[in-house]
């Protein structure tokens, strides 16, 4: 197993960390986040004191957590078997050697998954750790589908076959930790939590979290997660109004009664609204298939694609049952009546999506441990 510890600016509590970890199947990669000459003798001491054990690597300046990470999965790939695993763990002692040993006992058992150590914030945590960490709990569950109690925890055990596909992931500071976990759902690597102890040293004065910065780096990739949906969303309902508005107008359409407009097509009389959006909902489907197949889930199954539009059918007959209701002059116009159908069909979107058309197979339930 390789332990690697990304430290920026450590104490002595670095050095518990190695003593409380050692074994002898660990190598331990610890790297230099640009810590400055200040900060030289403690890495001296662990490459002297440590020699057979500890590898550390080092950055000139300080690049980031993620960019770290991404330095020791680098050098680990250079000297790894097939076999091996890769523990992370933060520098500053809050990951006890107990637990952090239970996440490896995890993962020597699911070795397909990532396993990551989850704190339950109980006992005395500094609020906007506590409050942090529920807005982006509460976010990832809605987005992705996938409920993770922790998704800020820096202690996570995978497999080092996961090196290739986790180097490319963006993300250079606390940010990568978040993308990490979005990697796992969209490619269906299975996520099990181990539950660990809350430890928040001094009031957590010894991290180098930013707060709002980083807050923001981490829920921005959720955000950005969130944008597709929200996108196709748009382009949907313009070229609803749109398109309703146009052949609403055109000379050959007849208004059979308030808000109801019927036009000639291949020799029939057909609803506007009803062509209208199969229009839009052709072209915003698309888009969201695109999106999520590029973006999202990153798959090109046909199976996908033909379930993904049965879904798709399913719901536009919904969207236009429920129009037919209620988008009347003489009860909501159609820009509303729109919002209110969507707004009430999303929710079905999304479970149909998640269960049906990207079901997500190999989810593991969370293991509580201890």
């Amino acid at each position: 197993m390789f332990i690697v510890i990304p430290a920026y600016c450590p104490d002595e509590k670095i050095f518990g960390v190695v003593e409380g970890l050692t074994d002898e199947r660990n190598r331990f990669i610890v790297v230099d986040d640009g810590s400055g000459m200040e900060y030289a003798s403690i890495f001296r001491r662990l490459e002297k004191d440590y020699s057979d054990r500890v590898t550390v690597l080092h950055h000139s300046i300080n690049r980031g957590k993620g960019r770290a990470l991404k330095t020791a999965f680098e050098y680990v790939a250079s000297v790894c078997s097939e076999d091996d695993g890769i523990l992370t763990v933060d520098a500053d002692g809050q990951h006890l050697a107990h637990d952090a040993m239970n996440v490896i006992a995890a993962w020597e058992k699911e070795r397909d998954c990532l396993v990551i150590g989850s704190r339950h914030f109980s006992g005395k945590v500094p609020f906007h750790n506590k409050s942090g960490n529920a807005i982006s709990r509460s976010i990832f569950a809605v987005t992705t589908g996938v409920r993770i109690y922790d998704t800020q925890t820096g202690l996570r055990a995978f497999s080092v076959k996961y090196i290739p596909a986790f180097l490319e992931i963006k993300g250079e500071r606390y940010e990568y930790e978040m993308a990490q976990l979005l990697y796992a759902t969209k490619h269906h690597v299975g996520i099990l939590e181990v539950t660990i102890n809350t430890v928040y040293i001094a009031g957590n004065r010894s991290s180098h979290f930013r707060i709002f910065k980083d807050t923001l780096l981490i829920n921005k990739m959720i955000f950005v997660f969130m944008l597709a949906s929200f996108s196709c969303f748009v382009v949907d309902y313009s070229l609803l109004l749109g398109l309703v508005s146009l052949f609403n107008s055109l000379p050959a359409t007849k208004e059979l009664r308030p808000g109801e407009f019927r036009m000639p097509l291949f020799g029939m009389m057909v609803d506007t609204h009803l062509v209208a959006l199969i229009i839009a909902r052709a072209v915003s489907s698309f888009l969201n298939f695109m999106l999520n197949r590029k973006v999202v889930f990153k798959t090109g199954s046909m199976a996908r694609i033909f379930r993904f539009y049965l879904v798709i059918i399913g719901l536009m007959l919904a969207n236009y049952g429920l129009l037919t209701l209620v988008a009347t002059s003489d009860a909501l116009p159609l820009w509303i009546a729109q919002l209110v159908i969507q707004a009430v069909l999303y929710p079905f979107s999304f479970v149909l999506q998640r269960k049906f058309v990207f079901p997500d197979k190999n989810r593991r339930k969370t293991k509580t441990v201890g």
